[in-house]
């Protein structure tokens, strides 16, 4: 058995991106550590409050559970915000030298002994701050405790414009749906080293997304969360039914990668 450190940025952002993979893997009994940069304290709720971050960090505890994780850690950096709003804080975690929170990830590292840490794609999948600063800190991390894999989590470009001429049919009336919008966004189809099929635990990913109901709404609409979440069961699977990893460098393969590599196929 194995193990694999996850490393993410925010609350629900494990679910979204991983969780199908989390789950597969602990289902075949490797054991699955989930490590949060922040608690999303910054991002936008149906019912905005000064305790949103507790909030975030329960739901993430509820989706974690559901993911079959055998270890969740925060590592309590303050949320960046978003670029076009970021937070005025000096110690938030975009703005941290990369060597202190890739010294703390390090750390967890060498403590389970990790055969592998997933963190994201170069461009941190959309560009969001806290996102690209995941992705330096995997690589740095990686490097420090020397963890012999590292997996770059990311979406299939050429997939997820299929995906979205399919829902933007469906829904013309949500701009955010828009092939366009997403044209340089995630990491080009040629690029792609892993595609995991998570069809055998689609109902655990929608569980766990679910779970994180506070981003579910927010004072001005309705959030793409909950947009998703009532996409009927063949749409669902349509867009969530699969995930996507780079491998940084491919580096040779450790017991830890042979274990996912026998959940995946390009």
């Amino acid at each position: 058995m194995s193990t694999i450190v996850f490393i993410h940025a925010h609350p629900d952002d494990e679910a979204l991106l991983t969780g199908g993979t989390m789950a597969l893997l602990a289902r075949a009994g490797h054991r699955v550590v989930l490590a949060t940069a922040t608690t999303g304290e910054a991002g936008l709720a149906e019912t905005a409050t000064p305790d949103l971050g507790r909030r975030r960090a329960d739901e993430l505890a509820r989706a974690a559970a559901l993911l079959g994780c055998a270890r969740t850690v925060l590592l309590g950096y303050p949320d960046s915000g978003m670029r076009e709003h970021p937070v005025a804080r000096p110690d938030a975690f975009a703005r941290q030298p990369v060597h202190v929170p890739a010294r703390r990830l390090a750390e967890l590292l060498c403590e389970e002994q990790a055969d592998a840490v997933c963190c994201y794609d170069p461009a941190g999948g959309y560009g969001h701050p806290d996102h690209v600063q995941v992705h330096r800190i995997g690589l740095a991390a990686a490097e420090l405790a020397r963890t012999p894999v590292v997996l770059q989590a990311t979406v299939d470009r050429r997939a997820l414009q299929r995906a979205l001429r399919m829902l933007s049919f469906i829904r013309p009336d949500v701009p955010e749906l828009r092939p366009g919008r997403y044209e340089r966004l995630f990491t080009a189809h040629e690029l792609i080293t892993h595609r995991v099929d998570v069809g055998a635990v689609i109902d655990v990913k929608r569980a766990a997304m679910s779970a994180h109901v506070s981003q579910a709404g927010a004072d001005d609409g309705e959030r793409m969360l909950a947009r998703f979440l009532r996409l009927p069961p063949p749409a669902f699977r349509l867009v969530f039914g699969r995930e996507w990893f780079v491998e940084a460098g491919r580096k040779s393969h450790s017991g830890g990668w042979r274990c996912l590599t026998k959940l995946t196929h390009v």
